[in-house]
């Protein structure tokens, strides 16, 4: 027997920062997928290979998992099988094989959609008839587990797919938007340090008692845009990304290259622009109506960017034929 499932990276659309508080925030799924396949292995242990991550074949018997050195490649995997494993009392040693559609360097999520697309492909392969909500909790909690903190609004992205409207730790996830949107994306060449930012972040926040009132801000944004979304009103909603990209500038995570790409996308016509993610590099959004959409990403790419060719609100974990 062998499974192989799948599951979408991400895009922050509204809410960065504010969301490592509890805040709320909307994210979609994009098109680039990761896929995991699940196959027996008869001698006790897990076996991985990850060509993506460098990673051509890793061992671990099931008795040690979680334990001794993990491989920063292959903590997220190991976590998740930890986790499905001692949930479910299982021995049984498998094979796990990895590809994804999108390099690591572009910020879109690709841990989150590892432990997703296995969590599913583990449910899948031992018929554990795991929820929705079942696959995401375990996938979430691998996260954690790796990284001792985290929102987990990627996770929830990658499980459950589509635009959604996200309160950690999954308190809510409300679908906002089915289908594409009419949006351009543009990567700035720069991998971004998420850690890094955060960690800024964090401190700027414990001494400078204005960010309080940016959070706020960026909170009441975010609910406004879920009600945008509901009317359909992609003029208003990009107003809004052009304020939430001055509330994240005040907050020194923008760059040289975002703010070039972003001012390129307003010039040529778009409804609204701003970063995506942690900031410092990876991603920019534009918000756009569909006959600028050529001429907006030619604005980010003048402006030094790269297009990159994505869709948005794309289906969530799912088993691959």
């Amino acid at each position: 027997m062998k499974v192989t499932a799948s599951a979408p990276g991400k895009l922050m659309l509204y809410g960065e920062h504010a969301v490592v508080y509890g805040s709320p925030c909307i994210v979609t799924a994009v098109d680039q997928r990761v896929r995991v396949t699940v196959e027996p292995n008869g001698e006790g242990e897990i076996h991985v290979c990850s060509p993506n991550v460098g990673l051509d074949e890793y061992h671990k018997k099931i008795s040690k998992l979680g334990k001794d050195d993990l491989p920063k490649s292959m903590a997220f995997v190991e976590m998740l099988v930890k986790r499905v494993y001692e949930k479910f009392g299982l021995k049984t040693g498998i094979r796990i094989s990895t590809e994804s559609d999108f390099s690591t360097q572009f910020g879109f999520g690709s841990s989150a959609a590892v432990v997703a697309a296995l969590a599913k492909a583990l449910d899948l392969y031992f018929d554990l008839k795991m929820t929705q909500k079942d696959i995401f909790q375990i996938a979430y909690q691998a996260v954690l587990d790796v990284q001792g903190v985290g929102s987990g609004f990627d996770v929830a992205a990658s499980v459950y797919g589509g635009t959604i409207y996200y309160v950690t730790p999954g308190d809510i996830i409300e679908s906002v938007w089915e289908g594409n949107l009419p949006m351009v994306v543009g990567y700035t060449g720069v991998k971004a340090d998420t850690p890094t930012l955060i960690r800024q972040v964090a401190e700027l926040k414990r001494n400078e008692g204005w960010v309080e009132s940016v959070f706020a801000d960026i909170i009441n944004l975010v609910n406004k845009a879920k009600t945008l979304f509901e009317k359909k009103d992609f003029v208003q909603l990009g107003k809004l990304m052009n304020k939430n990209q001055k509330l994240l500038a005040t907050l020194n995570v923008s760059s040289v290259e975002l703010d070039k790409m972003i001012k390129g996308a307003k010039d040529a016509k778009a409804y609204g622009a701003k970063l995506s993610g942690a900031g410092g590099g990876d991603c920019m959004i534009a918000l756009t109506d569909k006959k600028y959409s050529k001429e907006v990403m030619e604005g980010i790419v003048s402006a030094g960017g790269i297009w990159m060719n994505v869709k948005t609100g794309a289906e969530g974990v799912r088993l691959e034929k």
